[in-house]
């Protein structure tokens, strides 16, 4: 019953909205403003780079936390992901906010920072990597999520790969809208807008 009550306990720290939070706080509901997203992405375009940071920051942490309880508690391996997975439902279908929220980038960054470090380094270094080559950050964070299983059985931690593969689907999900730009030639370019507001 322990592993239960910690799998809730992840998806209701995991629904905590850092980034609604923070955006109330400097004046921007960002369910509303930008790309209408709740994530550290939408806030650092609404609210100011600063801003974004926290709203990862703190997202990241929603990730991370249940993680390390869970090992902390010697929990067996499927309840580990469990609790990973549950923090990352969370965040995308918050009980706060109608069941509405993120995309799962940063949570996602979190649990995998407790799980996998170093297959996490190696996908965040392509996203990094598929950002600066395309200027779409939306590809990055696909690039990130889809290159993780590989990276997981490169780095030899294949009990993580059913995880990672339910959290592959989750943010390609969260990122259809984003995906239908990328195939359309609309997405937005993040060059592109740093280049226009230094006009403004």
């Amino acid at each position: 019953m322990a592993y239960v009550f910690l799998v809730l306990a992840a998806y209701l720290l995991g629904s905590v909205p850092f980034g609604y939070v923070v955006g109330r706080l400097c004046g921007v509901d960002p369910r509303k403003e930008g790309s209408g997203n709740t994530g550290a992405t939408n806030l650092a375009r609404t609210c100011g780079l600063w801003a974004g940071i926290l709203v990862l920051v703190l997202d990241f942490g929603k990730g991370f936390l249940p993680v390390i309880v869970a090992a902390s508690m010697h929990a067996p391996w499927p309840w580990i992901s469990l609790a990973g997975f549950a923090a990352l439902m969370g965040h995308c279908y918050s009980v706060f906010l109608g069941f509405k929220g993120g995309k799962a980038v940063a949570t996602t960054l979190g649990v995998f920072a407790a799980v996998a470090p170093l297959p996490l380094v190696a996908a965040a270094f392509l996203c990094v990597v598929a950002i600066a080559a395309s200027g779409f950050v939306s590809l990055g964070s696909l690039v990130m999520v889809t290159s993780m299983p590989l990276l997981l059985l490169a780095f030899q931690a294949p009990r993580f790969i059913p995880l990672s593969i339910a959290v592959l689907l989750l943010v390609y999900w969260r990122h259809r809208e984003n995906i239908g730009r990328l195939v359309r030639g609309e997405e937005k370019h993040w060059r592109k807008k740093k280049s226009q507001d230094g006009k403004r």
